[in-house]
């Protein structure tokens, strides 16, 4: 009797404490980590989801880049800091495509963190130069097959999600022609205005604004259906290339074993940043759709991406690193 009422003393004393804890957090600033360089959408939507959080914590909330190594030094930081909620990291999809390009990593993507919620969705375009002569997907098709020695699509980095974009064009429509990797959008973007590239594929925030001024143009986007901010431009399924689908996300987490209580502190914040209708409208201005989610259905979506990205990386024979 005496040591079930020991029992229960203590389990009531870890949950005051834990509520005591989620009413003091956050005491003081609050990092998050970002394994990109400044202005990629991954830092564009840290940067705009940290302002409101910091406005409704009242404490700030900051912005650490560290883009190199693939993402791998950001993660492996972010997942060796202190488990207190005050060092957070932008999960990507890089996480998830990692574990397949890599013959080990020095972190877990999913073990490492306790996942917090996503924070936005953001689809890819086919683009080319506005000058070019190719005008639709079907005028790309048929330059690929006529001189495929000489028709090359522009990506960044290899294994990045614009990368294996391109390469589940090439497997789905048939294609064999070369994918040329770069490192950033820049230079892609100097690639197809220089002829050096044919077409590129693109996350649509760092293009949408040279598609809307006429730098560039949109030939199709990777979503499902055609996007209310480009509604002219086809989906890549429906300009003829069946199946295709690819999409690209980011959201919030910190180091395993954060207390949960701070984990579902930061949750409602988020929610209730991505809920604000000026947020909304600041992200979705530049191509990413708001999105949050409950920390369990963040983690469901890391570990089926995981399963989807390994799929078409063994199918492009990506050698591992």
């Amino acid at each position: 009797m005496f040591t079930r009422m020991l029992m229960l003393a203590c389990l009531m004393a870890i949950s005051c404490c834990g509520q005591v804890l989620a009413q003091e957090y956050p005491a003081r600033t609050i990092k998050i980590i970002v394994g990109f360089g400044p202005g990629g959408v991954a830092d564009l939507t840290a940067r705009i989801v940290a302002q409101k959080m910091s406005e409704n914590l009242g404490k700030g909330v900051i912005i650490e880049n560290l883009p190199s190594a693939g993402g791998i030094i950001a993660a492996s930081t972010a997942a060796k800091a202190p488990a207190d909620g005050y060092t957070l990291y932008i999960v990507s999809n890089q996480n998830a495509v990692s574990p397949a390009l890599m013959k080990s990593l020095p972190y877990d993507p999913v073990g490492d963190f306790s996942m917090v919620s996503t924070l936005g969705f953001f689809d890819l375009a086919m683009v080319t130069d506005n000058a070019s002569p190719l005008k639709n997907v079907n005028d790309v098709l048929a330059a690929a097959r006529k001189d495929a020695a000489h028709f090359n699509i522009g990506t960044i980095g290899i294994g990045s999600t614009q990368h294996l974009s391109a390469e589940l064009f090439k497997a789905l429509a048939n294609l064999d022609v070369p994918t040329v990797p770069f490192k950033g959008t820049g230079d892609v973007v100097s690639a197809l205005k220089s002829g050096t590239v044919q077409i590129g594929f693109e996350t649509l925030p760092p293009v949408m604004g040279q598609i809307k001024a006429g730098s560039l143009r949109a030939l199709a986007v990777t979503s499902e259906k055609r996007l209310a901010s480009l509604p002219q431009v086809p989906t890549l399924a429906e300009a003829g290339v069946a199946g295709y689908r690819a999409s690209s996300w980011n959201g919030l987490a910190a180091p395993a074993k954060t207390p949960r209580e701070i984990i579902a502190r930061l949750n409602q914040e988020v929610a209730k940043a991505l809920a604000s209708p000026d947020t909304r409208k600041r992200l979705e201005d530049i191509g990413i759709e708001a999105r949050g989610s409950s920390p369990e259905a963040f983690k469901t979506l890391l570990e089926s991406e995981i399963v989807k990205w390994r799929g078409v990386v063994e199918r492009a024979r990506i050698e591992k690193q």
